[in-house]
């Protein structure tokens, strides 16, 4: 028997009572109904249904209706008690604390009383708040499970409040802190960094969200530029990969490089606006130009729509965080997006935002650890010190010194020890981990002092700290283990002391400093042998500097650094969207060659051309000479074109008489 005719049979049984209230014109309910209402226990007197007293757990169900029970009271005489029974028996096995919830409501419908509602919704709202409770924790899980970033390696991808642990690849980069106003949140509160402005709407006019900036609707609309990238070969579980410039996109490097050579800014604002206005060199070259003028705010514009413009290219499988996939510096369609990574960092840092700077400078050195092209290794101490990233830097220096020396870079082995010494200095520590880093930053700065000894004098003075009598007088500090060491470490000092002097002015650091100076005096007045070795390591080491090195401290305008940089370097023209290119550069499509006339830039052409602003004897033999067969026909009209010139300038020159003295012989005064 179905449920609903269960349903009717009860309505029924007690229908017959509740029925004759209503259409027989009984003035009160009978006895049974009066009890049933009085009192909710098992001892009921005049029950109609034996199975109500089925004890059962009260569960939510609409109470029947007044059709149900009068159709339940007319079908009475076809159905026999016996089978009734046995059916609700059946009924009542089955669904348990339904049947029982059930069987109470007709009782409970001709009662004018709330109390069982208040009780059921009560019941309800229990149910209700375990039900949402349950929910939340799903969706907790399933928050957590999204926030995890996608690991190729398959390690444990768990944080805490940014800390990288040990369980992840040292240069795994993580979504989140590639966002700087997530950063300034953290710093300022989200109601000082985003105001009054609501939350950012889906940007039907752009491609997609992207993770490295964020699109604003002041952009102009994006279209494929003739730019994607391509998965190289899969090498140990590395990927290598390229950005490729179809026709379209080369046509537009061309039209790029004559505007630079032409040294017109007008012809690289036309190009954007008139052919493509997400080219990426273009971009970065305004970029330059902005920063130049003090316009950050613009620069930075068109640093971001650079990167959104090649992120919008990424080939399906290129992952920013796995840390497995590459880029060859070699080839000149990546290294644009290089720069631009490393242009944006730069304003990140200058911005106050040193952890999402930090981030993306594990991006940059992930994508060629080996060859380190924009030499990212100099710059990833400062940012993690900055960012108070202490434990990543120590990690890394642990992981990377057997196989790259990195205590032999004046920022290693500077910046290490004063990060342990700012683990020791953390008092949530424990005491062993305190001691342990208090010694391993004593060590490493007596090393970092015996092997560059020309740091310590320009460091302090950067600080505005006068040194005591002790230290200044020692030959070991003094001017001449400035003199004496190689132009190459000249530079990496230099670079070191005007990026990183303002973490050093902390009294305690000096005072922990002090000590160790004075220590490092004792060693060497006492003919220590790392004194003699360190020496000996200056000499033959850091005789010319790499020429990542020499880019890096071009594209951070370091003064110091840059004016220790040799002749090589600063005799060569440096452009800004390609700064100092590899010797060894991959070439996959070159330039057309443009054919001048060999007699267009001659000596007589510039002296004419400086005396006369409307001449231009290039210009008039290109348009003359660009349909005719032979060299010298061309030639011969030009020469006659130039002597016209000639004849004309000799014929407007006019000769103005001298003034005349009516008083020649006057008599005058001589100085």
């Amino acid at each position: 028997m179905s449920r609903r005719a269960v349903r009717r049979l009860r309505g029924e049984q007690r229908g017959q009572e509740l029925l004759g209230l209503a259409h027989l014109g009984l003035e009160g309910p009978p006895p049974s109904a009066a009890a049933g209402r009085g009192r909710r226990g098992p001892a009921r007197t005049g029950v109609s249904n034996r199975f109500e007293l089925i004890p059962a757990e009260e569960l939510e169900d609409e109470p029947p209706s007044s059709e149900e029970r009068a159709d339940a009271w007319l079908h009475e005489r076809d159905a026999t008690e016996g089978n009734n029974e046995v059916a609700v028996a059946e009924e009542a096995e089955r669904d348990g604390h339904r049947d029982g919830e059930e069987a109470e409501q007709p009782d409970q419908m001709p009662s004018l009383s709330n109390k069982p509602r208040k009780k059921k919704k009560k019941r309800k709202t229990k149910k209700t708040s375990a039900e949402e409770t349950l929910e939340d924790n799903d969706l907790e899980h399933i928050d957590g499970l999204l926030e995890k970033p996608e690991d190729t390696n398959g390690l444990s991808q768990n944080s805490q409040s940014g800390v990288i642990s040990d369980s992840k690849p040292l240069l795994y980069v993580e979504h989140r802190n590639l966002n700087p106003e997530n950063e300034l949140k953290r710093y300022f509160g989200a109601r000082a960094v985003l105001g009054d402005q609501r939350p950012r709407q889906r940007q039907h006019q752009h491609v997609r969200s992207t993770w490295l900036t964020t699109p604003k609707n002041t952009w102009p609309r994006y279209s494929r530029t003739g730019m994607s990238m391509e998965l190289l070969e899969t090498r140990r579980g590395v990927q290598y990969f390229a950005f490729k410039h179809h026709h379209k996109y080369q046509q537009l490097q061309f039209k790029f490089l004559e505007a630079v050579e032409s040294m017109n800014l007008n012809n690289i604002v036309m190009l954007l606006e008139a052919l493509d206005p997400y080219h990426v060199d273009s971009l970065l070259q305004l970029s330059d130009v902005c920063r130049m003028r003090e316009d950050h705010e613009m620069a930075r514009d068109f640093i971001e729509q650079a990167l959104y413009s090649m992120e919008c290219t990424f080939h399906p499988v290129f992952s920013l965080t796995s840390g497995t996939c590459r880029l060859d510096y070699r080839r000149p369609e990546n290294r644009s997006f290089f720069l631009a990574l490393f242009k944006h960092l730069m304003f990140l840092e200058k911005r106050g935002c040193p952890r999402t700077a930090l981030e993306f400078c594990k991006l940059i050195l992930s994508l060629d650890p080996d060859n380190d092209p924009l030499c990212m290794l100099l710059l990833i101490d400062f940012l993690s010190l900055r960012a108070r990233e202490y434990t990543f830097l120590t990690r890394m220096f642990q992981e990377w010194e057997s196989h790259r020396n990195l205590s032999q870079l004046p920022n290693f082995a500077f910046s290490v020890p004063l990060a342990y010494f700012f683990l020791s200095q953390q008092e949530e520590r424990s005491e062993l981990e305190l001691s342990q880093a208090q010694e391993r930053a004593a060590q490493l700065i007596q090393l970092a002092l015996i092997m560059f000894p020309s740091v310590l004098m320009p460091l302090l003075d950067h600080c505005g700290v006068q040194p005591d009598t002790r230290v200044t007088s020692h030959s070991f500090f003094g001017l001449n283990a400035q003199i004496s060491q190689p132009p190459a470490l000249t530079q990496l000092t230099s670079l070191y002391v005007e990026r990183t002097h303002s973490l050093w002015k902390d009294p305690a650091v000096m005072a922990w400093l002090e000590t160790h100076v004075h220590e490092v005096l004792r060693k060497v007045d006492a003919r220590d042998p790392l004194v003699q070795e360190a020496e000996h390591k200056r000499k033959t080491r850091y005789q010319s500097a790499p020429r990542n090195i020499y880019r890096h401290i071009v594209l951070s305008e370091v003064k110091e650094a840059m004016a220790a940089l040799p002749l090589e370097v600063t005799s060569q023209p440096v452009m800004g969207h390609d700064p100092l290119p590899p010797l060894d550069s991959i070439i996959s499509y070159t330039r057309p060659e443009r054919t001048n006339p060999p007699s267009s830039e001659n000596t007589l052409s510039l002296f004419f051309r400086s005396l006369l602003p409307n001449f231009n004897m290039q210009e008039d033999i290109r348009h003359d000479g660009e349909e005719e067969a032979g060299a010298g026909q061309d030639l011969n009209q030009g020469v006659n074109r130039l002597m016209a010139a000639m004849r004309d300038m000799l014929v407007n020159i006019q000769f103005q008489e001298p003034p005349r003295d009516d008083n020649p012989e006057g008599d005058g005064d001589w100085d």
